[in-house]
């Protein structure tokens, strides 16, 4: 049968496209792998451009109402808890992200955070374990071990 082997990419519109361009690729580390600003208005992401072009796009032209839920998340899978801190200390010092939340789901450590157009945003670190979802319990990973947070997440395995 046929079947789908993974996500390829993923395309938002933007507001201000040279302000989301700068974020995704200044502060989440993205390549750009290329672009059209002038004609299109299109910027392709990549994070890893010797295995696949682009895994992200914006394009110029968000058109919402004000109230208009349009992206439930987008998520990026980081190496380490490491990366995952470090992201963490270059989010806070930007004005306009807003971190949203830090939990253990068993299966990955998480950290929600809004883009400077809103966007929920997830970067997280896969966990070798096993957990029913959805669940989240709160993190703290600037001031727990890589330890602490493994017994964390073990300690949501089922019995």
């Amino acid at each position: 049968m046929a079947r789908i082997e993974s996500l390829g990419h993923v395309g938002i519109y933007a507001e201000d496209l040279m302000k989301m361009r700068d974020f995704y690729s200044r502060v989440l580390g993205l390549t750009i792998s290329d672009e059209d600003l002038e004609e299109r208005g299109m910027t392709f992401f990549t994070a890893d451009k010797e295995r696949e072009h682009h895994e992200f796009v914006l394009m110029k032209g968000r058109v919402t109402r004000d109230d208009a839920k349009v992206i439930q998340q987008i998520s990026f899978i980081v190496p380490s808890l490491d990366d995952l801190r470090e992201f963490k200390a270059r989010l806070e010092v930007e004005p306009d992200v807003k971190i949203e939340r830090i939990v253990s789901h068993g299966i990955a450590f998480g950290m929600y955070f809004f883009d400077p157009e809103g966007n929920r945003i997830e970067l997280y670190v896969r966990t070798p374990y096993k957990v029913p979802q959805p669940m989240g319990d709160p993190i703290d990973i600037m001031a727990s071990t890589d330890d602490e947070l493994e017994a964390i997440a073990k300690a949501r395995i089922p019995a």
